[in-house]
């Protein structure tokens, strides 16, 4: 019984680690940057920070879904990137910029 908790624990946290992020409404269309200049006429709404597990590592496979998701939260289209990096960032802040600021993704 014991042997089987364990096989059935290893499975389930196996299929939570190819489970897909879903995006919130609205986040495919963040931009996602990390040159000062795209967010210059743009308002802070908010401080960006990718969760991280027990072992202080992110999910690099969620990470950017994961923080154009909380720049959609936090009101903003452009989340700039603090640290890491545009592709798997993990810090940032969200700006609500009022037209199209060039950020890439």
């Amino acid at each position: 019984m014991r042997h089987t908790k364990k096989v059935v624990a290893g499975c389930l946290i196996g299929l939570a680690a190819c489970t897909p992020l879903v995006l919130a409404p609205g986040a495919a269309q963040v931009q996602v940057t990390n040159v000062a200049g795209d967010v210059v006429n743009c308002a802070a709404v908010g401080n960006l920070s990718v969760p991280k597990d027990a072992d202080g590592l992110v999910d690099i496979a969620h990470a950017l879904g994961q923080f154009k998701n909380q720049t959609v939260g936090l009101g903003g289209n452009v989340a700039f990137v603090t640290e890491g990096m545009p592709s798997i960032p993990t810090a940032g802040v969200a700006y609500h910029c009022p037209a199209r600021s060039g950020a890439r993704t």
